[in-house]
């Protein structure tokens, strides 16, 4: 396995392990579609980091593929926030899977 997927697996993990964002009174389990780009925008710093490498994970694994171009995943995180900017009720998948488009 490539440290490129090590990074990515490592930061999937680290999403998986970090405190959800919901009242404390809601169950645990969560859906990925119910996060909208204002939740992920509302992180700043690793936090933010790590849900976005969520996403682009999230979205790889769902295509099947394997591989990817590090260069495209930073070009796609820049164009995820600036939808995510303009479109904070947008659901941060739906977002996602558009700027890989």
């Amino acid at each position: 396995m490539s440290a490129k997927h090590n990074i990515v697996g490592g930061l999937v993990l680290a999403c998986l392990a970090m405190p959800p964002m919901v009242n404390a009174q809601d169950s645990s389990d969560r859906a990925v579609d119910q996060y909208q780009c204002k939740d992920v925008m509302r992180d700043s710093g690793a936090n933010r980091d790590v849900a976005i490498a969520f996403l682009h994970g999230f979205l790889l694994g769902k295509s099947g593929r394997l591989q990817f171009n590090v260069d495209d995943l930073h070009k796609q995180t820049d164009a995820f926030v600036e939808r995510c900017l303009n479109n904070p009720t947008e659901k941060a998948m739906d977002a996602m899977a558009a700027v890989k488009q």
